[in-house]
Parts: structure tokens; C-alpha cells; sequence
């Protein structure tokens, strides 16, 4: 039985949802948009990075779990080069022992001005 997780988080208008649970398992999806208004957060990699983890902790704890129970997370950007600020923002909010993690450059994302997009599965319980 799949699960909606109510995430608090500005809903798409796309047919998607940011976070579903079946059984322990959550699998989750952020980007650098304004959890109330939804907006695309303008900057940099940085700044889009930050954006995207924190709205990946608010779904996470509606969850009832935190950063520590993710498990594996895949990483869309667009530029090759912001792999590197990227990181630095990653490192911020994971911890050693690191989820399995796969890094992929795109030609594009489908909101305008967005650098990042994370995918994340998690355990709890």
C-alpha cells in the first residue's frame, strides 16, 4: 500500500507527489523552490543546493525520520561544474556513514532557472 506523506511543502501542479511511504520505505523529491509559494529560489548552486536538502528534511521529518535514515540519493544538475559547490552543501547535512549516492549532469530540468533536483530513499523503523 502506497502512502502520501503530507509534507507541508507547496504542492506541484504536475501529477507528482514530493514524498510517498509503503512500509518503511520513503522515497522523496526536492527542489530549490520556496515551501510555501512554491517559487523557484533564485542563485546559485549553493544557494539551490541548501534550498533543495532543507525542503528534503522538512518531507523527511513529516515522514517521521530525518536526514540519518536516507539511504541512497540521486543528484540531477545541470552544469558539471556545480558538482563542486554542490558537495560542499552536501557534506553540511550528510553524515559519514554517506547514503549510496549517484551524481548525473542534464541538458536541462523542467522548472526555469533550477540548477538541482534530488532524489532520496530512505528506512524507518
Amino acid at each position: 500500500m502506497i502512502e502520501r506523506i503530507e509534507t507541508g511543502i507547496a504542492p506541484s501542479s504536475s501529477p507528482v507527489n514530493d514524498a510517498i511511504r509503503a512500509g518503511k520505505q520513503v522515497w522523496l523529491v526536492a527542489i530549490a523552490e520556496d515551501p510555501v509559494s512554491g517559487d523557484i529560489v533564485d542563485g546559485d548552486i549553493v544557494v539551490q543546493t541548501r534550498r533543495t536538502i532543507q525542503n528534503l528534511e522538512i518531507a523527511i521529518r513529516a515522514a517521521g525520520g530525518t536526514l540519518a535514515n536516507v539511504v541512497q540519493v540521486q543528484v540531477f544538475l545541470i552544469d558539471k561544474a556545480d558538482a563542486k559547490g554542490m558537495n560542499a552543501v552536501y557534506a553540511e547535512f550528510f553524515k559519514q556513514p554517506y547514503p549510496v549516492r549517484a551524481t548525473v549532469v542534464v541538458k536541462e530540468l523542467l522548472a526555469s532557472g533550477l540548477r538541482v533536483e534530488i532524489l532520496a530513499t530512505a528506512i524507518l523503523g
